[in-house]
């Protein structure tokens, strides 16, 4: 099945904007977690795109936050663009088994510890991020 394209393209931007300083494996950490979340569904909805754009999930699509700008700008031209556009469709195209975040649907960076993460074990780490698939 051929991935939605506005599915793709929040994804790469949402990739790009949370894991743009960190290797391959840390952006398609990220991808994972945003399929996890559709799949999941819930209050993140059932879709990629809502996923990524549900209210206080990723802080590049916060309103205040200056990667905001940064991800709205990007176009094909631009080579990180292109980048997070292939890790996306390749996870999205991936078997589920492949998932190297055993299924996390929560990550922060090593420089914070948010509420939800007190008292949890990480699944997965990579890169300057810890992966969750225990969070409620």
């Amino acid at each position: 099945m051929t991935p939605d394209p506005v599915d793709l393209d929040l994804m790469a931007r949402t990739i790009y904007g949370e894991a743009r300083g960190e290797p391959d494996e840390g952006w398609a950490a990220v991808a994972w977690v945003i399929r996890n979340r559709a799949a999941k569904g819930g209050w993140w909805g059932n879709t990629p795109a809502h996923a990524c754009l549900c209210p206080r999930q990723f802080s590049c699509w916060d309103e205040l936050d200056p990667n905001r700008q940064v991800i709205a700008d990007l176009t094909l031209f631009h080579p990180g663009y292109r980048k997070a556009l292939r890790i996306a469709g390749e996870v999205m195209d991936a078997p589920g088994g492949d998932d190297p975040t055993h299924a996390a649907t929560h990550y922060h960076s090593i420089d914070i510890l948010p509420g939800w993460a007190v008292g949890h074990t990480p699944c997965y780490e990579h890169g300057r991020h810890r992966f969750y698939n225990n969070i409620t």
